[in-house]
């Protein structure tokens, strides 16, 4: 099914025309904006320890590189990150290549965001990570600046933060069985597929607990009708949903397989920015938006407008980051129908302090911004 051209332009302009700042203003204190001040960028590389081998669907690793950015602002810092996993196709040399492109010290007034955040999207083409550093560095200032949290300023009630699941890769039973044990203090386990055991990975975790599973087979299922039995299978073992089943090229394959699932079907790797979405509708059930594939918080707040215009299912999610951008993306968490944010969780070498996950629960706390502090 094709969604008619006019009409996601319709739907478009109704998110574009929700000015992000502030949506609600009661009981914030009046931006205190210094009309002759600068914003000042500053980045440094740094590479996150995976506390397990993280392997999926076609590769395995133990680091992840990210930028570190910081904006400056009359004597406030906002705070943002970068996350280069390999499909993405960035790089500590590419983040900062781009970001030396970046001249901040022309806008004197950080609640200029749309027209900031759209000259650094015109710098380059691509670049998604890269501007997404940016972008969360761009909303904490903000948040500091007015002394609230994000998902005040959007209108958000955090009483609606969704649960989260945390990550089971794709390894040996020995390991499977030690990670999902780790992992019991979560309500929702998400389990990676598509390397070929793919009901080993599920019987193993089953041995351990029972609890509602997410799957997560990145592209790794060739053929529809394969994916189907697995599907049908999948079902029987209490799983919620099935992400990016198959490769994002075989996109009528993939409509082939919503239409007949028994599980709702969530694109990942198929999407990237705002516009790709209205071209999946029938495609796929729903989409997993994250920060370092939608330029940052701006986009990704305009990504759930939209989808839910279209009556698809929105899920949050992350790459392996530290807890400044899973805070980030955390804002927008009571919004959405799923959270898989347990990126922070993976690694052992954090630098930030920022939401936490309480029986389960992406939890939000009420400090300015994006919801971190530096340890």
């Amino acid at each position: 099914m094709q969604f008619k051209r006019r009409d996601f332009v319709k739907t478009l302009g109704v998110a574009s025309a929700a000015s992000l700042f502030p949506i609600v203003t009661g009981g914030c204190s009046s931006p205190k904006v210094i009309k002759n001040g600068k914003m000042k960028l500053s980045f440094r590389a740094y590479d996150l320890q995976l506390t397990h081998t993280f392997t999926v669907a076609g590769f395995s690793r133990n680091t992840t590189p990210v930028i570190l950015t910081e904006i400056e602002y009359e004597g406030l810092v906002g705070y943002g990150e970068a996350s280069m996993p390999p499909y993405l196709g960035e790089s500590q040399e590419s983040v900062t290549k781009f970001l030396t492109k970046v001249k901040l010290d022309q806008f004197n007034d950080p609640f200029r965001v749309d027209d900031i955040l759209t000259y650094v999207d015109s710098i380059d083409i691509n670049n998604r990570a890269a501007k997404a550093c940016i972008d969360i560095a761009l909303h904490d200032l903000i948040g500091k600046i007015v002394n609230q949290p994000l998902y005040k300023l959007w209108g958000l009630n955090p009483a609606k933060t969704p649960l989260t699941s945390f990550t089971i890769g794709i390894d040996t039973p020995d390991v499977v069985r030690l990670k999902t044990e780790e992992a019991s203090r979560f309500r929702i386990l998400k389990v990676k597929l598509g390397g070929g055991n793919d009901k080993e990975m599920i019987n193993t975790v089953r041995s351990v607990t029972d609890v509602p599973l997410y799957v997560d087979v990145n592209q790794g299922w060739k053929d529809k009708n394969l994916a189907l039995e697995m599907c049908h299978w999948l079902k029987e073992q209490g799983i919620q949903f099935v992400e990016q089943p198959m490769p994002k090229e075989q996109i009528d394959d993939m409509a082939w397989l919503t239409e007949n699932s028994p599980l709702p079907t969530i694109a990942d790797e198929a999407f990237q920015r705002l516009q790709d979405i209205a071209k999946f509708k029938g495609v796929y059930s729903g989409i997993n938006i994250k920060l370092m594939k939608s330029t940052g918080l701006r986009e990704a707040h305009k990504m759930i407008t939209v989808a839910r215009a279209l009556d698809m299912k929105v899920m949050i999610g992350c790459m392996t980051e530290t807890s400044c951008a899973v805070s980030a993306a955390a804002q927008l968490s009571p919004l959405v129908d799923w959270a898989d944010l347990d990126g922070n969780l993976l690694i052992d070498n954090d630098l930030y302090e920022g939401i936490k996950i309480i029986d389960g629960k992406v939890t939000l706390n009420e400090l300015p911004g994006i919801g971190i502090r530096v340890i």
